[in-house]
């Protein structure tokens, strides 16, 4: 009987029969430090592909400077990126997402849950436990499909309230926030001048890019409070 899949003989993945499983290998010394390891909805999802660095790493920084800025400025809660473990186990989900914020009030009234390292050290967390008030993810040609149609829907199952949607790939720039609708997320649309609304934040935002003096893509994220 087979008890793990190895990878290329970078990595181990052990066979887990639950979230639960997965989530005691993903805050263990054996869990693997390079990758993004997801479990949705009963399956492992691995990608090991390098950072894209102008289509994905630049956007994400952008997003998170002018957002942890935002946050700190107003003492509105906690931004993470990269791998910070977010779990959901009411919708069968464990994922790293490229953002995740969560609020002050999230973490007070317990619907975010703040999980200890094993250890027991003061101070040391390894894990967010519920829904985030806020989660972006960042498109990957190995991840398309997982990031535009199965994260989402994991996302809502969730009761993540809003979720945003970049895409530097191509020669048009996608930048979409969406709100949590009854029955899947619906796109916030833009007003006249391109901003769009987030309710999280109670601010209007626009993504832009446009090539530095060495033809390379720079991002801004624009904020703009007009009704």
């Amino acid at each position: 009987m087979a008890f793990s899949v190895i990878f290329e003989e970078q990595l181990e993945i052990p066979f887990v029969r639950s979230l639960a499983e997965f989530r005691a290998w993903a805050t263990s010394d054996d869990f693997p430090e390079r990758g993004r390891i997801d479990f949705v909805a009963g399956r492992i999802e691995v990608d090991m592909s390098p950072e894209d660095l102008f289509c994905h790493g630049a956007p994400r920084i952008e997003l998170v400077g002018a957002l942890a800025s935002l946050v700190k400025k107003g003492d509105r809660g906690d931004l993470w990126t990269t791998r910070v473990r977010v779990s959901c186990p009411n919708a069968d989900l464990s994922v790293q997402p490229d953002l995740v914020f969560v609020s002050k009030a999230s973490i007070t009234s317990g619907r975010m849950r703040l999980v200890p390292k094993p250890t027991g050290e003061p101070d040391r967390y390894v894990e967010l436990e519920g829904p985030p008030d806020l989660v972006a993810e960042i498109v990957d040609e190995a991840t398309l499909t997982k990031d535009t149609r199965r994260l989402p829907a994991a996302y809502w199952r969730a009761g993540v309230p809003e979720f945003w949607l970049v895409d530097a790939r191509g020669p048009a720039l996608l930048f979409q926030v969406h709100r949590r609708g009854p029955s899947a997320y619906e796109p916030v649309a833009p007003d006249a001048d391109g901003f769009q609304y987030s309710a999280v934040f109670d601010t209007r935002f626009r993504l832009t890019r446009t090539r530095n003096q060495h033809g390379r893509w720079m991002f801004d994220l624009e904020e703009s409070k007009r009704p």
